[in-house]
This record gives C-alpha cells, sequence and structure tokens, in this order.
C-alpha cells in the first residue's frame, strides 16, 4: 500500500472549516432569495410551467460542459482557485440577471404546442437563460466543496461536518426566501431581491479569496497501489498523487468500485424526485393554490428551519446511535410519505407534509453524502465527488424538464411520482453494506 508522509507538518494546521461552510451558506442564501418570486416572474415574462422548469435546467445543462473543464483546472491549480472562479461566473450571472429586469418585455417568438404548452419568448425570458447558462458553466462550487470537506474531515466526524455543511446551506434557505417576501413586496419587485443576491454574491466571492485555505499536500513515498481514477470528468482531488502514474478510468469503473455505484444511483433516484418537487409545487403554489410571493417565501422558510434543526443537533445525536445506512433507509421512508401530503389542497396538510419532508431530507442527505465519503479512498476522493456532481447535474435537468411537462399533465399528483422514486430509494438503501473505514492513501 502507498505511504504517505503526513498531509500536513506538525506545525501547520489542517485548513478551517468555517470558512466553507460560511461559502455554503451566503451562496444558499444568495440562490434561494430569487426561489420565492422567479415562478412569478416567469410567468409574468411569457414563460409557463415548462419554460420555469427549463429555466432551472439551464444551470444543470452547462454545469455539465464547465465541470470537466473546472475539475481538470483544479487538479493543476488547486480547489480554492477554482470555488473563486465558480464564485466570480456566479456574481457576474447575478449581474446579467438584473440587466434582464431592465429590458421591456418585447416578444421574440410566440409558441403553442400540445407538449410543451402556450408561451411567448420574450428579450428578457431570453437574457434570463443566458445568466442561467453562465452560472452553470462557472458551477463547480457544490462539488468541489463536497470534496473539500472530505479532505478535510476524518472518518469520526464526517457524518456530523456533513450535517453542519447541511445546516449552512438550509439556514440560507432560511433567511433568503424570508428577504425576498419582504424586499419583493416593495414598489421595486423583483429587482431589489436579485440586486440583495449580487451583493450577498460578492461577499461570498471575497470569503473564497480572503479566508479559505487549500489542504497542505501531502507526498508519497511510493505508488499508488491502485491507479487514480481522478480524471473522470475532470473530478477534483488533492494534489498529492503522481499524475504520472495515473490512467484513466471508464464510467463503468468507478461505478463498480464497491458500493459506490449503488450510492450514485440512490443520489440519482433522490435529486429526480427533489426536482420534480422543486419545479412543481412553486407553480402549483402560485396556479393550483393562489399563494402569493409572500406565501411561497414563508413556506421555504419554514421548510429549511426545520430541516436545520434536524441537521444540526438532531442528526449529530442520531449518527452516534444509529448507522448511516439505517438514517439513509429511516429518512426516505419519512420523505416518501411526506410527498403524499403534497397531492392535497389544504394549506395545514401542505404544511404538515413539509415538516416530514424536512425532517426525512434532514436525515438522510448528509448520512448519504457520509456513506459516499467512507466508500471512498482517499486519492479517489474527488473523481467520485465530481462523478456523483454530475450524475446528480443529470437528474436536475431530467427533474427539472420533467416536472414541469409532469406537472401540465397530471398537476399535483405530479408528487405522488416523487413518493414513488424515493419509496425506491428506501428499497434499494437495504442493499447497502456495512462500509469499513476508508483507506487514507
Amino acid at each position: 500500500m502507498a505511504m504517505a508522509l503526513g498531509p500536513q507538518s506538525a506545525a501547520a494546521r489542517p485548513p478551517s472549516l468555517y470558512p466553507i461552510l460560511a461559502v455554503t451558506f451566503v451562496g444558499t442564501l444568495g440562490f434561494s432569495i430569487v426561489l420565492p418570486f422567479l415562478v412569478f416572474l416567469v410567468t409574468r415574462l411569457g414563460g409557463n410551467a415548462v419554460i420555469y422548469g427549463v429555466v432551472g435546467a439551464t444551470y444543470s445543462v452547462f454545469q455539465l460542459i464547465g465541470a470537466p473543464i473546472l475539475g481538470r483546472w483544479s487538479d493543476r491549480v488547486g480547489r480554492k482557485k477554482v470555488l473563486l472562479l465558480s464564485q466570480l461566473g456566479t456574481l457576474a450571472s447575478w449581474g446579467i440577471f438584473l440587466f434582464a429586469l431592465t429590458l421591456p418585455v418585447r416578444s421574440l417568438v410566440a409558441v403553442d404546442s400540445a407538449v410543451l404548452g402556450a408561451f411567448t419568448l420574450t428579450e428578457p425570458l431570453a437574457i434570463l437563460f443566458l445568466a442561467r447558462a453562465l452560472d452553470g458553466l462557472t458551477g463547480g462550487n457544490v462539488s468541489v466543496a463536497n470534496a473539500y470537506l472530505a479532505d478535510i474531515t476524518s472518518d469520526a466526524d464526517r457524518s456530523a461536518n456533513y450535517g453542519r455543511m447541511a445546516v449552512a446551506s438550509n439556514l440560507g434557505f432560511i433567511l433568503g426566501p424570508a428577504i425576498a417576501g419582504v424586499l419583493g413586496a416593495t414598489a421595486a419587485g423583483e429587482r431589489l431581491p436579485v440586486l440583495a443576491a449580487l451583493v450577498i454574491s460578492v461577499v461570498a466571492t471575497l470569503i473564497v479569496l480572503m479566508a479559505v485555505r487549500d489542504p497542505d499536500p501531502c507526498v508519497l513515498r511510493s505508488a499508488p497501489e491502485h491507479a487514480s481514477v481522478r480524471n473522470l470528468l475532470g473530478g477534483d482531488q488533492k494534489p498529492c498523487y503522481r499524475l504520472e502514474t495515473a490512467r484513466r478510468h471508464s464510467t463503468r469503473e468507478i461505478l463498480g468500485l464497491p458500493s459506490v455505484g449503488l450510492l450514485i444511483a440512490l443520489q440519482f433516484l433522490v435529486f429526480l424526485a427533489f426536482n420534480f418537487y422543486y419545479v412543481a409545487f412553486p407553480v402549483h403554489a402560485a396556479i393550483g393554490l393562489g399563494w402569493t410571493m409572500t406565501a411561497v417565501g414563508a413556506y421555504f422558510t419554514v421548510m429549511a428551519l426545520v430541516m436545520a434543526t434536524v441537521q444540526g443537533p438532531i442528526l449529530s445525536r442520531l449518527s452516534k446511535r444509529c448507522g448511516d445506512k439505517w438514517l439513509v433507509v429511516a429518512g426516505s421512508v419519512t420523505l416518501a410519505v411526506s410527498f403524499v401530503f403534497f397531492a392535497f389542497d389544504r394549506t395545514a396538510v401542505i404544511y404538515a407534509g413539509t415538516i416530514l419532508l424536512a425532517v426525512g431530507n434532514g436525515v438522510m442527505w448528509p448520512s448519504l453524502l457520509s456513506l459516499l465519503s467512507k466508500a471512498t479512498a482517499r486519492d479517489t476522493q474527488g473523481a467520485v465527488q465530481g462523478l456523483a456532481g454530475s450524475v446528480a447535474a443529470v437528474a436536475s435537468v431530467a427533474g427539472l424538464v420533467g416536472g414541469g411537462l409532469l406537472y401540465d399533465a397530471l398537476g399535483a399528483r405530479v408528487f405522488l411520482l416523487s413518493s414513488g422514486i424515493v419509496a425506491l430509494v428506501a428499497i434499494l438503501s437495504l442493499k447497502i453494506p456495512r462500509l469499513a473505514p476508508r483507506s487514507e492513501t
């Protein structure tokens, strides 16, 4: 087995977890500000439920293009520079988004299709697509942040730290919709929340620039026993392994690693189910339930608040008493039940389902991330995380576009489809084997 001379010198301390948590929080805050009003904005600018889904999917499509390039760059220059590039891309995209809101709503193409429905592509709507495309093209921050966290976290703290990452994200979701509800109610309309997202993106960029530090590279005493798979799809890895001895493995070989194929398949299904929900629910709330922008913002705030509570002190205690596998199973069952509640049109029932959703996802998702990290050796950590991110992007595209089409065809019954998919996740999770501590070299 390859042996490493300590990853850091005795005098050097490992990078702090808090800057990457701050980046996650601020980035999510900026993104979540637009959630309550995006569906209202898209429909006002000429779109429909399908176009709303396509706007969301545009990010994932271009992320699939940009991820391999960003991954290869991160192999050479480190994770911090890739994070900085991603944040600069997000900053520029918000600038374009804000510019789109200043344009007159002039029609470019009118469409009336049996499949896509009736909509009009207007000038500002086209610019919104451009903004989402740029953000996706430079959108490597999530997979890089996950790999960074794996780099600096021990096995003993892995579940708790992924829980902390999820808490940071959900705190952003708590404040973002609340801020949007307040700012969107002013005379400035959608412009003020987008301006706030732009300012928040500046803050995230400054945090990456000044506070995030790459882990010190380690030095191998001998060549790795197993060939590295870090270059697959431009996946990220720590810069301490010999590039000249590595060969590229196929996607099939990565998915054939013990437990990795099953865990990535579970992530795909979870992302697919959630993206059906994420595109269908705002449309359902605005059109089917008649909710206002403020009501939608309050809804997402409550959901994120419950989820943050679960992923903080509750998950920390549960992870010490229960294995990650059983947290995934229990969380998936709870999540599958929760989606059934959204097929009803009573607000109280929907909020009850939201609490179940927050509890189920709050337990299941960090545990699933922890299992994938534990199943991956140190020299393949980045590549596997990169592949998982690419698979998630494919699921997002399918879910966001398909969710819009399915909502047009099925209405609120689309949430029953999400329930069935997550129920399948619960069943497949029973096949997850007991994972030994991962290799550190």
